[in-house]
């Protein structure tokens, strides 16, 4: 009996998240807010982070400070979190993590679900023509019949485009197409056959590896290739050969990585332990389950996050953020460094 009132103490004891309404209402937050979209805006941005919240259980489980840093970076580039849009995306994953446990000293690792930001390709192609240096940009799938000729040495690409849209849809994809044309006449195009992506996808994601070897599907890659090869070709293109805004260069910098506090960029092994389930084409992949640390854990969500505004640069002009390397023995949550709120 007694050890059951034990249990249920614990069990009382337990710090309950708050939910990403709750955070974006609490005034310091909304601050913030007000500081980088402007009041006009701030209750757009609520409602649209809300929502695409409310959409992913997830994303649900995902600290709300990631959550927030994802969203306030992609509203910084005038991307919208929609599904429907494809511009960019708050993807939830499980990281591992050696937080220091400020009462004791002590390192210990937990799990944290954190909200990655993604691009997609869609949105890659907005601040393409926002730039004002594209004339023309195009991604597109290849379907089979419709390679006249491939040189992979000059890289020249002739097309037999199959015009019958219904006929087209039933056609195998071979291979994938992206070209852009610069205002001042400048023009790249580059074709990859499904084979050299499928080498690229296994190369640079683990978790497809994986899904491959044990028939399962649960990274994006397995999910929608196509959108993911879309979004490849488009980074390769624009980074190698392409112009690139400061806007740009942000975006490209920060795909698939979590934003810190202090506008570090960590890049994760995002492709063990996948969870999320987000119903669209996008980018990358993630991870699982919900983290709670019993003791510091409470600050995470009473925190003030008092540099995600510098971390989007809080208006437009300011420069690319902080890149950091993938694996930081000192990489330490966010959350736990902030000042806990009034």
């Amino acid at each position: 009996m007694a050890e059951n009132k034990n249990t249920q103490v614990v069990a009382q004891q337990k710090p309950v998240k708050v939910g990403i309404t709750g955070y974006l209402s609490n005034e310091k937050v909304k601050e913030q807010i007000v500081n980088v979209v402007g009041e006009k805006n701030a209750t757009r941005f609520i409602s649209s982070v809300v929502s695409a919240v409310q959409t992913n259980a997830n994303l649900q489980k995902c600290t709300n400070a990631s959550i927030f840093s994802a969203a306030l970076l992609g509203e910084s580039l005038q991307l919208t979190p929609s599904p429907q849009l494809g511009q960019f995306y708050m993807v939830p994953y499980e990281n591992n993590k050696m937080v220091t446990d400020p009462k004791t000293g002590r390192e210990t690792k937990v799990k944290v679900n954190e909200a990655q930001f993604q691009i997609g390709y869609k949105g890659y192609i907005q601040l393409a023509i926002r730039s004002g240096q594209y004339r023309k940009i195009v991604v597109s799938d290849v379907k089979d019949g419709e390679v006249g000729f491939f040189n992979p040495i000059t890289e020249e690409f002739g097309m037999n485009p199959v015009l019958d849209m219904e006929k087209r849809q039933e056609l195998p994809v071979v291979g994938y197409y992206g070209m852009f044309e610069l205002t001042n006449g400048f023009r790249k195009e580059l074709y990859w056959p499904k084979e050299q992506m499928e080498k690229h996808a296994k190369t640079y994601s683990k978790g497809y590896a994986s899904d491959l070897r044990k028939n399962t599907s649960y990274t994006f890659w397995t999910k929608n290739f196509d959108a993911m090869a879309k979004k490849t070709l488009i980074r390769q293109l624009i980074s190698k050969w392409g112009i690139m805004s400061i806007e740009m260069q942000r975006a490209y910098e920060a795909d698939m990585g979590v934003l810190d506090e202090d506008g570090t960029v960590r890049y994760v092994d995002n492709d063990s332990d996948i969870v999320a389930e987000v119903e669209a084409e996008i980018s990358e992949n993630s991870n699982k389950e919900e983290f709670v640390i019993e003791s510091p854990a409470q600050i995470e969500e009473k925190a003030e996050p008092k540099t995600v505004a510098d971390v989007v640069g809080q208006q437009k002009g300011k420069e690319p953020v902080k890149v950091e390397k993938k694996e930081q023995k000192q990489d330490i949550p966010a959350f736990m460094k902030m000042k806990n709120m009034e």
